[in-house]
């Protein structure tokens, strides 16, 4: 376990590193295909897990019965949400984008009675509608253009892929685990590389990108610190944070991003992605607290 503020650091690095990753996407879609994006960023998460828990002889093959929770993270996230949310940043603004992914804990909050029987405290079902009402303000036609093909599409893409998140984190919340998370991660990553780089090159054949500096160093931003080193740190933070205090520092993240997003991508922040983003975090703070409780 880390010290206390070590353990906060390494968190707010974490936050850090997942908020960029929405941004250096959405340039990355601009010259790779989606399918090749979350591909090679599993590959690149692959060697660098591979390497953090070899140097601290942690790697070990998973025990058969952990299977259902490497496939549901393999293709529920690093597949669908990873894939979906790529292919939706090609048609949305990234702010816009992280919003409507970060929906995730307000599926969950929903779901998880009706599948796992837990029950809905009164401040969850808040928290649920507050969110859900951020989401309303977000979608609303004079924020979104409804005729514009590429706004359905878009939205659509974004949110299936925080559905398919939704759904790995009931799996995960339904499993008994057998070998901590962190040691299921490398073949996790292994195997939702093979499965993209099947897809992806039967649907794009090989990728024809025009390997830029720029391109290879968000590539291994996107692989090495958005994704593999970010998984570690965030296995010790949770070893090292009181689960609340982690729950509610990732509902940070897609503040980082929207601005990270506005700075990078000069995208303007206009007074409705602001009152959704508000709304949306406010309410998967509300459900987490009643949850916690």
């Amino acid at each position: 376990m880390l010290a206390r503020r070590a353990a906060f650091v390494l968190f707010g690095t974490v936050v850090l590193a997942w908020g960029c990753n929405w941004p250096v996407t959405k340039i990355l879609v601009a010259t790779i295909p989606p399918l090749w994006i979350t591909a090679l960023r599993c590959w690149i998460a692959f060697a660098a897990l591979v390497a953090i828990l070899g140097a601290t002889g942690r790697l070990n093959l998973p025990p058969r019965g952990d299977a259902p929770v490497i496939l549901g993270v393999a293709l529920l996230h690093m597949v669908g949400f990873s894939t979906l949310t790529a292919a939706g940043l090609a048609y949305l603004p990234a702010g816009k984008a992280i919003v409507l992914g970060y929906t995730t804990p307000l599926w969950v909050a929903l779901a998880a009675p009706v599948i796992l029987g837990e029950r809905l405290a009164r401040g969850s079902a808040i928290g649920v509608a507050t969110g859900l009402a951020g989401l309303a303000v977000l979608l609303n036609p004079f924020a979104f253009d409804w005729t514009a093909r590429d706004t359905i599409i878009g939205c659509a893409l974004v949110l299936a892929a925080s559905l398919c998140w939704a759904a790995n984190i009931l799996v995960g919340r339904a499993h008994r685990w057998i070998a901590p998370p962190l040691q299921l991660l490398p073949w996790q990553t292994a195997l939702a590389g093979t499965v993209l780089t099947l897809a992806a090159l039967l649907r794009e054949g090989p990728p024809h990108v025009a390997w830029t500096g720029e391109t290879i160093g968000l590539l291994a931003f996107s692989g090495l610190v958005g994704t593999g080193l970010a998984y570690w740190a965030m296995s010790m933070v949770t070893r090292s944070l009181p689960a609340l205090a982690t729950a509610l520092g990732v509902t940070a993240t897609p503040i980082v991003g929207i601005a990270i997003a506005t700075a990078m991508l000069g995208e303007p922040l206009d007074g409705t992605l602001a009152v959704s983003a508000a709304l949306v975090v406010g309410g998967i703070v509300a459900s987490t607290v009643a949850a916690s409780r």
